[in-house]
């Protein structure tokens, strides 16, 4: 008769404790991060941005929908970028997520600029138009853009 013996490791606690510390911080810099990202949107853009989506501003909704996807893709790639070293990847996602942001704000302000888009009419419709695509489209790939740059 064979015994299985089911034992752990002797570092399974530390590593569990690590595994579950990593989490709870890279939540708390990527939870940091979207709601500044939220706040730079709101602050480059006109109106007030939290009480247009209150409303149910469609529009509003699509640009800061693509906009916290895009700084998601920022701190996904970041913590990716950090090969598994805790301070260095917290350090990493929040710097390259500052960065992003500045870069988001700036780069989707040109966009509206050079396609003569009014963000301001288009974020106060309360219908659907399509000129949102092209903002929404101008914040994922510049998401794209900057996740990539870290790596």
């Amino acid at each position: 008769m064979t015994t299985t013996v089911v034992a752990l490791s002797a570092d399974y606690w530390s590593q569990l404790g690590r595994g579950v510390s990593a989490i709870v911080l890279y939540a708390i810099v990527g939870l940091v991060l979207m709601v500044l990202g939220f706040y730079a949107i709101d602050w480059s853009t006109p109106g007030p941005l939290r009480t247009m989506l209150r409303e149910g501003k469609p529009n509003s909704a699509v640009v800061t929908a693509s906009g916290m996807v895009s700084m998601a893709l920022i701190v996904v790639l970041a913590i990716y970028a950090s090969s598994g070293k805790l301070a260095e990847g917290l350090i990493y996602t929040l710097v390259f997520g500052l960065v992003g942001i500045a870069a988001q704000v700036i780069s989707v302000r040109l966009v509206e600029l050079v396609t003569g888009i009014d963000i301001g009419t288009v974020l106060a419709e309360e219908r659907f138009t399509p000129e949102v695509l092209v903002v929404a489209a101008a914040h994922l790939a510049l998401g794209l853009v900057v996740a990539v740059a870290i790596l």
